[in-house]
């Protein structure tokens, strides 16, 4: 149990303070015994009072937080109720029978929840939490590729806006990218797929498949920086480390990795293989979560920060709960579209073997062709 020597009271922007008391020790205390490995006794003491009356406000007012793989640690297992990538907290969120989400996330998934769950409230605690990748590309864009490519499929990653995901055939995900690409080139009958934005996450797909890939030149700005020297370096000081790599890097340091996937996939290598060493190649609070249950596994740290997702804090959730703010809405004319293609989607079968971008690394270099 932790000293209550110090007594901490921190103050919320309402003035409403915050002790540290036994009672909100004993409340916070399984979700503690999940963090301590990554947040200190002090730090603990601020964040537990409000995570208790986080949690307190979720029953007051019958919400549900959603919180990203990407979150820190004290909201990820603190007060997050669903967590995971963001296609499968929205799919979640629309099971629940919550009237309220908040989305500890990024904006684009809290339009994805909202797609999926038009009759509930979805809130996003910080407005400016974006992504570099969703703002690569627009409506207007996807609009002129299709008059450009007239004919061809246009598959979309989840990691966009609504807008976006209306004007297009069919979304994917990092870990079915590879199915639903020969899944559409099937239906349309084709043998070229437009897939975008994610420029890496297209070109890790046609090392794949024999479909020929149109791609955008859109990234991921946490992601991009990674390299295969990055890789080397890790190698030559951890011989025996695991180097676990997302989709979104570059085809270099995914062909440098011994296994590349999606934030899903890269827990399930970590929880069933039990790595002694393992480096994940992503966001920083991934390993932090994924750490607190695979305790004989040690993680490296050789990661990137998303300024983004940091933006959302225990604060800005507890003021987003309180005074139900920011309220995320989508046009019912966009949220109808996009939610088929979202559904078009989900009603494929679930693949056989989720895409695992290390499988073809003897295959010859496959370019795409960038709009």
């Amino acid at each position: 149990m932790l000293s209550l020597s110090i007594r901490e009271a921190p103050m919320a922007a309402d003035g409403f303070q915050f002790a540290f008391t036994p009672q909100i020790e004993e409340e916070t205390a399984p979700a503690w015994e999940r963090v301590k490995r990554h947040v200190t006794p002090m730090e603990w003491r601020a964040q537990a009072p409000l995570i208790a009356e986080i949690n307190r406000l979720k029953r007051e007012k019958d919400a549900v937080i959603l919180a990203h793989n990407y979150m820190t640690p004290e909201i990820f297992h603190g007060v997050g109720d669903y967590m995971g990538d963001s296609l499968g907290l929205a799919k979640e969120a629309a099971k629940s029978k919550a009237k309220i989400i908040v989305q500890a996330g990024v904006h684009f998934m809290a339009e994805t929840s909202k797609v999926l769950s038009p009759d509930k409230t979805v809130l996003i605690p910080d407005l400016r939490a974006g992504c570099s990748l969703a703002a690569s590309i627009t409506g207007a864009d996807v609009r002129l590729i299709k008059q450009r490519y007239p004919g061809l499929p246009v598959v979309t990653y989840v990691n966009t806006t609504a807008e976006v995901k209306a004007e297009t055939d069919i979304c994917c995900t990092s870990a079915n990218a590879v199915q639903v690409v020969e899944e559409a080139a099937r239906l349309w009958g084709v043998d070229r797929v437009i897939l975008i934005p994610d420029e890496f996450l297209a070109r890790n797909v046609a090392r794949q498949t024999d479909i020929k890939i149109i791609a955008w030149k859109g990234r991921c700005e946490v992601h991009e920086r990674f390299t295969a020297a990055d890789i080397a370096e890790i190698r030559e000081a951890y011989p025996d480390a695991e180097v676990l790599a997302h989709p979104e890097c570059p085809a270099e340091v995914v062909a440098a990795a011994d296994f590349a996937g999606s934030t899903a996939a890269m827990n399930d290598y970590v929880l069933t293989r039990k790595p002694r060493r393992v480096v994940l190649i992503t966001e920083c609070s991934m390993a932090d979560n994924v750490a607190a249950d695979a305790v004989d596994t040690e993680f490296l740290r050789p990661c990137n920060l998303c300024p983004h997702m940091k933006r959302i804090t225990l604060e800005n959730i507890y003021q987003a709960l309180l005074h139900g703010r920011h309220e995320v809405t989508v046009d019912p004319a966009i949220a109808g579209r996009a939610r088929l293609a979202v559904q078009r989607m989900v009603d494929l079968p679930p693949p056989a073997t989720p895409a695992r971008y290390d499988l073809v690394k003897a295959r010859h270099h496959v370019d795409v062709e960038l709009i």
